[in-house]
C-alpha cells in the first residue's frame, strides 16, 4: 500500500483536524497520485476535505467506528476490512495520523511534501528519517512557493533480505 502526506520540517501534519500550511503545489501533486485510486481516510479527516464530502474520481473508503452511510463512500470498521475491501487494487491512505498509525505495517511506499516550517502540530506522522527500514528513492530537490521552501519525496520501505 501507499501513502501520500505532507509533513513539516518535525513531521508534524497538523493541529486540530487540520493542515495549518497548504501549497497550491502539493494539492495538484496530491491529485495527480490519487485520482482513479482507492484511497483509504479516516472521517475526521474526511471532514476536512471540500465540503467534507468524499473525493471524485477516486474510490473512496472511510475508516470508521459509526455504521453510518457516507453518500459516495464505502465505511470501513478497521484496517484487516478496508484491507480486505481494496483487494488487489492500487490503494493511497490519505490520513489522518490515526489510520497513518494503523496502516503503517501495510506501507510500502509513501509520497511526503516536505515543508520547510515547523508550525505547532498537534499530530504526527512517523519520520521516515530515523528509521532505517525506509529510504528516499525520489527527491525533487528544492522547491519554493510563496517564500515557503519544500522538497516532493518518495520513501521506500527496504525489502528484507
Amino acid at each position: 500500500m501507499d501513502a501520500i502526506v505532507a509533513v513539516f520540517s518535525d513531521w508534524g501534519i497538523g493541529a486540530k483536524g487540520t493542515q495549518q500550511l497548504v501549497l497550491k503545489a502539493d494539492r495538484a501533486r496530491f491529485v495527480e497520485l490519487t485520482r482513479g485510486k482507492t484511497v483509504i481516510v479516516g472521517r475526521k479527516t474526511l471532514g476536512d476535505f471540500p465540503g467534507g464530502r468524499p473525493l471524485k474520481n477516486r474510490r473512496n473508503i472511510v475508516i470508521t467506528r459509526q455504521c453510518t452511510e457516507i453518500e459516495g463512500a464505502e465505511p470501513a470498521h478497521g484496517v484487516e476490512e478496508a484491507i480486505a475491501m481494496v483487494g488487489d487494487e492500487p490503494c493511497m491512505i490519505l490520513g489522518g495520523a490515526g489510520v497513518f498509525r494503523d496502516f503503517f505495517p501495510h506501507m510500502d511506499r509513501v509520497y511526503v511534501t516536505k515543508i520547510d516550517a515547523a508550525p505547532v502540530s498537534d499530530s504526527f506522522f512517523p519520520n521516515l528519517d530515523a528509521d532505517p527500514a525506509w529510504s528516499i528513492t525520489e527527491d525533487s530537490g528544492e522547491l519554493n512557493e510563496d517564500g515557503v521552501s519544500y522538497r516532493f519525496l518518495c520513501y521506500e520501505r527496504k525489502q528484507e533480505e
